[in-house]
């Protein structure tokens, strides 16, 4: 098939502004190793409100692409391309799977080079490497299929990989958003408990008992150590998750772990907002760490979890709670910023 010339896209001309909505120019051909791919569903992740907001400083590759979670169909493949094909329906996703990493694709904006990275969905068709896609089966749930890309595959990954929660342990998850709220489902697969989901808005808590927590604590209304220590009678916790990125929520939870506990940290702090912790319980057992997306593994992980959902044993249709056009993603990203949206906000381009 011969490669759309143009297409729309949301660009991030300046960070802690709107995106802008243009049309912008593909390349003429695939290179080794890329596959071209019409996006159907494309979720927001807390990372691209991050990457927005500037929270790792200033970015150097203005303007540029956003995006790392999408389903999609292959339409074209660039040479030496072998673990997907024309017409496979696609999972995107921002962990590398199987393949060639490809050259990042040189889209055109305005006569201008446009930045995108080996993955960006925010647009109506992406040039991706083979690595940054893994095929599912033909009659999967395009909606659901997005959720693989990241907020899936990063929530079930902390609890199966960085925190490793074993039956009957107590844990903490702070900030319920998408990836937060597949922490609590993973942490209840496996049998943890309790699972105490944190959050500032109740319709993210609500959502959170929905996926298994069997505490809820609104950080707004009480004090969140306070109300954490009365439910686990002060014996201290086995593992806190923190997806906030804020220095005293992490602080916070280093405090209330046991001696062998584990912080996991998910969310990034702003750049320049330093922790500080005392050190000296990490020589004897506990552990504070950082998650880079479950560490998963998108061709393997992807397969299994796809197949729990399809066998009803985890909930994935839930979690999407609002669904936009393109046109209209600044008004999801300020409901995802604000709390009015509750779960997972997806771009839909079909």
């Amino acid at each position: 098939m011969t490669i759309p010339r143009k297409m729309k896209a949301a660009i991030l001309v300046e960070q802690r502004k709107p995106l802008v909505i243009d049309e912008i120019e593909l390349p003429t051909a695939l290179d080794i190793g890329q596959v071209l791919v019409k996006i159907h569903y494309s979720g927001i992740c807390g990372s691209q409100l991050g990457e927005i907001d500037g929270a790792k400083g200033p970015d150097a590759y203005l303007p540029h692409l956003l995006g790392h979670e999408a389903s999609g169909t292959v339409i074209a493949i660039g040479s030496g391309v072998k673990h997907v094909k024309s017409d496979d329906l696609v999972v995107l996703h921002w962990r590398k799977g199987l393949g060639i990493e490809g050259a990042p694709p040189i889209y055109q904006w305005n006569g201008k080079r446009l930045n995108a990275g080996w993955i960006a969905t925010f647009n109506e068709y992406a040039i991706v490497s083979e690595n940054r896609v893994t095929a599912i089966p033909a009659d999967s749930d395009l909606e659901v299929a997005a959720l693989f890309g990241c907020a899936v595959t990063t929530g079930f990954g902390v609890v199966e990989n960085n925190a490793q929660v074993r039956i009957g342990e107590s844990v903490v998850v702070f900030g319920a958003g998408g990836v937060g709220l597949n922490i609590v489902q993973a942490a209840s697969l496996v049998s943890a408990y309790p699972i105490i989901a944190v959050d500032l808005y109740e319709g993210r808590l609500a959502l959170a008992k929905e996926m298994g927590a069997t505490h809820l604590i609104n950080a707004n209304k009480v004090d969140a150590e306070k109300a954490i220590l009365e439910i686990i009678q002060n014996e201290g916790l086995d593992c806190f998750i923190d997806n906030t990125g804020n220095p005293k929520m992490i602080e916070l939870g280093y405090r209330i772990t046991k001696s062998q506990g584990r912080v996991i940290l998910v969310g990034v702090p702003r750049k320049g907002n330093d922790t500080t912790i005392y050190s000296l319980p990490l020589h004897f057992g506990k552990r504070i760490s950082g998650s880079h997306g479950g560490e998963a593994v998108p061709n393997i992980d992807i397969p299994r979890y796809h197949q729990l959902f399809n066998l009803g044993r985890i909930k994935l249709k839930e979690l999407i709670t609002e669904i936009y056009s393109l046109e209209k993603i600044n008004t999801a990203i300020a409901r995802m910023k604000s709390g009015e949206a509750s779960g997972r906000c997806l771009i839909r381009f079909d």
